[in-house]
């Protein structure tokens, strides 16, 4: 029973990708979040270098984050933050996520949709937000 419950608990979990609030950046398409997150685009339009924020990829709630963004097992997933520790900070918590990303001016986050907090900006991809249908990052 444990197991039959354990997949769909993943496949709940919705992300939000976050920035401080003067970023000015209100949507990104899916493809400009890919190459974010895969550290192939690392300024914003103004010049402000990209720091990317985000729980473990190796933990069972970044699936989503792995398979869409990534596209990495969990272990080369953990492989590819090591190596890139200059451009992506891994967190142990949303909270912590939240509290990087909103006072660290160009960082953008990965949090849970339910651990957003008024500190930080909500960005929409491909111009939906977490709670419409159709959202990139949604694990259904």
């Amino acid at each position: 029973m444990w197991v039959a419950v354990l997949p769909c608990a993943l496949q709940a979990k919705q992300f939000a990708i976050v920035a401080d609030k003067a970023n000015s950046a209100s949507n990104l398409s899916a493809s400009e979040l890919v190459r974010i997150v895969n550290a192939h685009t690392r300024n914003w339009p103004d010049g402000k270098p990209i720091t990317v924020v985000m729980r473990d990829p190796s933990s069972a709630d970044m699936q989503i984050v792995l398979r869409k963004l990534l596209n990495m097992t969990p272990e080369q997933a953990h492989a590819f933050v090591l190596t890139h520790r200059d451009t992506i900070i891994p967190a142990d918590t949303d909270d912590a996520v939240l509290r990087f990303v909103s006072t660290s001016p160009g960082a953008i986050g990965i949090v849970d949709l339910y651990s957003l907090t008024q500190d930080v900006n909500v960005l929409k991809v491909d111009g939906k937000l977490p709670v419409q249908q159709g959202y990139f990052l949604r694990g259904n």
